[in-house]
């Protein structure tokens, strides 16, 4: 299926690491051209070269998100390289582990802006681009808006404003045929989920029961299915679908816990 990509310009915040790479490579093999923007420039850098290097076009920017200045730089560089912006996937955050009991106002805004703030601003100061190319949004959520995890308030409220963000935008841009989804995430091994799992006392143990409770294959979802599934989304063979949260995970997030 040509997914009608070529040559598009799509940005990925947190784009060398994690779903985010896997969404860069998906993209760049549709012939689309990914620009990572991301706080790491050797990332960032050794990601874009070895596309290059398979004679795929991409592009990188390093900013910082948490800081609300560095979302409109970020946005004013890729627009002064390539001139337009086709696509948008609102992708950079961390399970910070901000709860309520072990919180403070100071971590919770610090959490909020590492997490739903820059999902506000990239699009916002892409947004006149995005008007004039027609083009498309689409934000990564977790299951935690969903199911809750315990500890991590900050993060369960980013997800819930990420998901009620898609639904607000997906209305706000319907005059300009704009469509905006998101795709929810559950159980999907990372290197930041490999960082957070293996500050447990049993980590494969732990590993071992999680897995165990993933419905469809037992196993935890892979980085590049959750990559295509937002590349089809972004792209106009998902013509008709706008405001959906589609939940990449195996059926972990709403399949009855009695068919484990």
């Amino acid at each position: 299926m040509d997914l009608q990509l070529k040559d598009k310009i799509v940005i990925v915040s947190g784009g060398a690491k994690g779903i985010g790479e896997g969404i860069v490579r998906s993209l760049a093999a549709e012939g689309a051209i990914p620009i990572i923007i991301g706080r790491n420039e050797n990332d960032n850098k050794k990601l874009f070269e070895e596309l290059l290097g398979k004679g795929y076009k991409a592009g990188y920017v390093t900013a910082e998100l948490t800081d609300p200045k560095e979302n409109k730089r970020a946005i004013d560089k890729v627009l002064e390289q390539f001139k337009r912006i086709d696509g948008l996937v609102n992708n950079a955050g961390v399970n910070d582990g901000v709860g309520l009991e072990n919180g403070d106002y100071e971590s919770f805004i610090a959490s909020l802006h590492k997490n739903l703030v820059h999902y506000y601003l990239l699009v916002h100061y892409a947004l006149p681009s995005l008007i004039q190319t027609k083009g498309s949004v689409v934000n990564i959520g977790s299951k935690v808006a969903d199911t809750g995890q315990g500890n991590t308030s900050a993060y369960a409220a980013s997800n819930g404003g990420r998901n009620a963000l898609t639904r607000e935008w997906a209305v706000e841009l319907l005059k300009y045929n704009i469509r905006v989804n998101a795709v929810i995430v559950a159980e999907c091994y990372t290197p930041l989920y490999e960082k957070w799992i293996q500050t447990l006392p049993d980590p494969e143990e732990k590993l071992k029961d999680i897995t165990s409770k993933i419905p469809l294959g037992k196993r935890m979802t892979k980085a590049e299915e959750i990559a295509d599934a937002v590349v089809f989304l972004l792209s106009p063979r998902s013509g008709h679908t706008t405001g959906q949260l589609v939940y990449v995970d195996g059926g972990y997030t709403h399949l009855d816990r009695a068919i484990q």
